[in-house]
């Protein structure tokens, strides 16, 4: 088992780059709304913990980094929530306000043609 302090190899610690660049780009996706960016992102993420996972239950690496990048991903994970779901509701309103001034114009036009001359 690694030893706990002890810097990360630096194969792992590529992993851990690799990891929070990741974990930067998906928060950057989600501040820009890019929501095809987010799903291209969100592919990425298992491939990119799985090494991580692997040398963590063989023992090569400290817990500690490991468990920090994992709980900046569920903060991610939380805000992209947040965020999709504020995104969904902001979609709905406009929809709404489409068929209300769709219904709005629809009646203007049936008043303004069964006027009597």
């Amino acid at each position: 088992m690694a030893n706990p302090g002890t810097p990360p190899s630096s194969e792992h610690q590529a992993l851990l780059d690799s990891l929070d660049q990741l974990i930067a780009d998906l928060s950057q996706a989600l501040a820009d709304r890019d929501w095809d960016a987010l799903a291209s992102l969100n592919a990425q993420v298992k491939p990119t913990v799985k090494p991580l996972v692997t040398a963590l239950e063989a023992g090569q690496m400290d817990p500690e980094p490991v468990r920090a990048r994992l709980e900046k991903l569920r903060q991610f994970v939380d805000a992209a929530d947040a965020g999709a779901t504020q995104a969904r509701a902001e979609a709905e309103q406009a929809l709404k306000g489409m068929t209300r001034n769709r219904s709005a114009a629809k009646a203007y036009q049936n008043v303004s043609t069964n006027r009597p001359k």
